[in-house]
């Protein structure tokens, strides 16, 4: 397992720097890029949902909101269905960023995989998928906490 932890962990690393340096180009931060990505795939999200999607506390879902509202990234709208209710949903312009992210990543995505045949790649999506499936049951979606006392 330290080999695997190892180079996880590098994996992660690299994946990270690569996306602050390549998210800061559209003028958003690494965690609000995130915020554009999860309401692009839900359609729009409640902030509640918002940091259960980012596995981050209201307060830090709430500021990121706040920076891409006042970008014209994502707008708030009363839920149709609950007039008490607010949503977020991308505007034109975040729709826009949110993709030029996304085709970005994807492109570099497909240049990684690009040594590996068609079945290695089946068989590496299926890893990843089911890796991030059972991390995510450890993870809280309400921000978390830093430290467990035994």
């Amino acid at each position: 397992m330290s080999d695997f932890h190892r180079s996880l962990s590098e994996l992660r690393r690299i994946l990270q720097f690569r996306d602050r340096d390549r998210i800061c180009c559209y003028g958003v931060s690494v965690t609000q890029s995130h915020v554009l990505d999860a309401i692009a795939v839900k359609g729009e999200l409640s902030l509640n949902d918002v940091a259960a999607q980012l596995y981050v506390d209201k307060s830090t879902a709430s500021r990121s909101v706040k920076v891409l509202e006042e970008k014209g990234l994502i707008r708030r709208r009363r839920d149709a269905g609950d007039a008490r209710a607010i949503v977020l949903e991308l505007t034109a312009a975040g729709q826009k960023v949110q993709e030029k992210i996304e085709e970005e990543c994807k492109d570099e995505e497909r240049q990684l995989l690009n040594g590996f045949d068609p079945a290695a790649r089946r068989a590496i999506t299926e890893f990843v998928r089911r890796l991030t499936a059972a991390a995510s049951c450890g993870v809280e979606t309400t921000g978390g906490s830093c430290c467990r006392i035994d």
